[in-house]
């Protein structure tokens, strides 16, 4: 299939159309913004995102649409996408959004093994690293000036750091950072937010410009660092500069993306134990749908006078009395039906009767 999109920078910066059908359109069709070297793009406003690239899609992202079939199951038609599949399972194709590093921090070089770069060393992931001329393509045109889109499927500020290939780069090699460029073309300081997180038309947009000087098959590659904790996201996005427009190469027609969500959960509260000034509380983390996942999220607020004192079996965040918590390492991946916990100590009177907490693939 090959679908196309005009780039410019000179497009109104308005939403997406609001039909899934042509929504889907836009997004399978993005191109990549990349401004000229060395130049940092400052926008106001929140950054909130727990994605991967949309414009130029990633190869976890376009699989996903190639893969995702009518009933909701993962059949994978374009040839490395299927070995994807082979090497890791299908899971990874639902959770197209979660290819991270909890202990990442923003690091490249010296912490990603040559080899790993697609899957930033998350194991869930490796079959994104075999090497391949087959993986989904988007055609773009050295130095034109295009819009840039980024999935924001949760809540997080942070900067976004964004590197090519060098020239003479091949795909049926297996990607080291000797292929990389040493700096990252583009650094984005907390773009603004688009829509709503948790769907997949939220996004971050800006635009730039592409580099001049680039020809043939590249991969771009973007590191988005979260300024809240060291959890680091990786994506590869296969490129070719060939004069093309955004038009994306090698996937099937996919259908709705936002049909069926990929996966759902459940969060359940209770006090496990309560004292003069604070209480205990266990939350229990379920996989209520029928596909498997990598990750989950649980956010609630806290009545006020309250504050986590401490927190164990999962990663938390705060903002001011916004609690998030996301999986540890080791109980993120979850089947259908299979549950977790974790707990937390809070500090301050009044207890708590919440019952369910919201939850979130991711």
């Amino acid at each position: 299939m090959i679908t196309t999109l005009s780039g410019s920078a000179s497009a109104p910066r308005s939403k997406l159309p609001t039909p899934a059908r042509a929504l889907f359109l836009v997004l399978v069709s993005l191109l990549a913004t990349i401004p000229a070297i060395g130049l940092v793009v400052t926008a106001g406003g929140d950054a909130e995102a727990h994605g991967t690239p949309m414009k130029p899609g990633s190869r976890t992202f376009l699989c996903w649409q190639d893969a995702l079939t009518d009933t909701g199951e993962i059949k994978p038609v374009n040839p490395a996408c299927r070995t994807a599949a082979q090497v890791s399972g299908t899971t990874p194709f639902y959770n197209w959004f979660s290819v991270l590093r909890s202990d990442g921090d923003g690091r490249t070089r010296g912490f990603v093994n040559d080899g790993e770069l697609c899957s930033g060393g998350n194991t869930n992931f490796s079959g994104f690293d075999s090497p391949s001329a087959d993986w989904p393509l988007t055609h773009l045109t050295a130095g034109a000036t295009v819009d840039f889109s980024y999935n924001a499927w949760a809540a997080h500020p942070g900067w976004f750091h964004v590197y090519i290939t060098k020239d003479g780069f091949d795909p049926t090699r297996r990607l080291t950072w000797a292929d990389m460029e040493e700096q990252p073309f583009l650094s984005v300081d907390h773009p603004p937010l688009n829509g709503s997180p948790g769907t997949v038309e939220a996004d971050y947009r800006w635009s730039g410009k592409l580099p001049g000087a680039k020809s043939g098959r590249h991969i771009i590659y973007m590191v988005w660092q979260r300024s809240d904790s060291k959890e680091t996201f990786y994506s590869c996005s296969d490129v070719v500069f060939d004069g093309g427009d955004g038009e994306v190469t090698g996937i099937k027609e996919p259908g709705n993306p936002t049909e069926p969500v990929p996966g759902t959960c459940t969060a359940t509260r209770r006090t496990t134990g309560s004292w003069n000034g604070g209480h205990q509380s266990e939350v229990t983390v379920t996989n209520s749908g029928d596909v498997p996942m990598l990750g989950w999220m649980v956010d609630w607020t806290l009545p006020a006078g309250q504050s986590v004192a401490s927190l164990w079996s999962g990663n938390a965040t705060y903002d001011g009395q916004d609690v998030m918590v996301h999986n540890a390492g080791y109980n993120g991946s979850l089947a259908p039906g299979q549950s977790t916990t974790f707990g937390y100590v809070v500090s301050g009177s009044g207890g708590d009767s919440t019952a369910s907490l919201p939850c979130r693939v991711g």
